[in-house]
């Protein structure tokens, strides 16, 4: 038995059982896969993989009990390198941080400036998506920490932590009939076209959630996944704005004006979230300290501890 055969069985899986995939993935031919998953299923004496002549077709029943073994297996050996590398002292790398657009463009300037000034040695790889695949990078090992509002605490196979809670506020621009009013209402926006997020994306449910409790039919003309893009829309006259606080800048654009709605929509909790099983260098301690300076390591070393022995 060895890594090559356990990457292969796990790439295997990964890649939808497509092996010419899986050789572009480990760099090696097809033939070559298949022999490595072969020799491993000669060697266990099951067949890992379900077949249609040569092309796998799914996992049998053992493989699947078999898939998860070889995955901590290969999270154990991935450990092994870093906690080498973090006993040898080096202070250099690549930490990759999964996350959406608003917290990249809004929040993480100043954590990334202040980490890459303790740690200039470290290389920082951005990756920004939906939830649900910032999610999946963590897990598969793609991103070493993953940082969201939504959904990142439903998935058994990360260690989750709330990191700061935030509103929405409503934005229009100068002049806005919104701006004469006391207090507004979820019936004062359900009268005007509305531009928000994408469903899923930065506290959108929460929007959803409010107007469908109050029996409102909210008239949402335009998403994005984009802050910015939202208010550029409100600031052509095309609605009004529900973006998240952090977001709004109006030195950038002058011409709106934010209105507070957090007695409108429920508060929103930014969660950063690590793989169960993960060995975390000693930097990334650092930087999730910087995005969330409540949060203690030694908290964080005892929930990673205990979500560990329950892998």
């Amino acid at each position: 038995m060895n890594f090559q055969q356990l990457r292969s069985i796990r790439e295997a899986a990964r890649c939808g059982f497509n092996l010419t995939e899986v050789a572009n993935v480990l760099f090696t031919s097809q033939p070559g896969v298949s022999r490595q998953i072969r020799e491993l299923e000669e060697e266990l004496g099951v067949e890992i993989f379900e077949r249609n002549g040569k092309r796998l077709t799914g996992l049998t029943e053992p493989g699947k009990g078999i898939l998860g073994i070889v995955e901590r297996l290969l999270l154990e050996a991935e450990n092994l390198r870093r906690a080498s590398k973090e006993y040898a002292g080096e202070q250099s790398g690549t930490l990759s941080i999964a996350t959406t657009h608003t917290q990249a463009r809004y929040v993480l300037p100043r954590v990334v400036q202040a980490f890459r000034d303790a740690f200039p040695q470290v290389r920082i790889a951005l990756q920004q998506s939906a939830p649900e695949h910032i999610a999946e990078w963590v897990i598969s090992g793609k991103a070493d920490i993953g940082i969201a509002t939504e959904g990142l605490s439903q998935f058994k196979e990360l260690v989750s932590f709330p990191c700061y809670t935030w509103s929405h506020v409503i934005v229009v621009p100068q002049g806005h009939p919104l701006l004469g009013v006391e207090q507004v209402t979820l019936e004062d926006l359900g009268t005007w076209p509305l531009i928000t997020y994408d469903v899923g994306f930065t506290g959108r449910g929460h929007i959803d959630e409010a107007f469908r409790q109050a029996g409102i039919e909210p008239d949402i003309v335009l998403t994005a996944m984009d802050s910015d893009v939202i208010q550029q829309y409100v600031s052509l006259g095309m609605g009004v704005g529900l973006v998240a606080s952090m977001a709004v800048d109006q030195g950038k654009h002058t011409e709106m004006v934010a209105i507070n709605a957090s007695h409108l929509f429920k508060a929103n909790i930014a969660r950063l979230a690590v793989r169960r099983g993960a060995y975390l260098r000693g930097y990334a301690f650092d930087f999730i300290q910087q995005f969330a300076p409540d949060l203690k390591r030694a908290d964080i070393v005892n929930a990673l501890n205990e979500a560990n022995a329950q892998v």
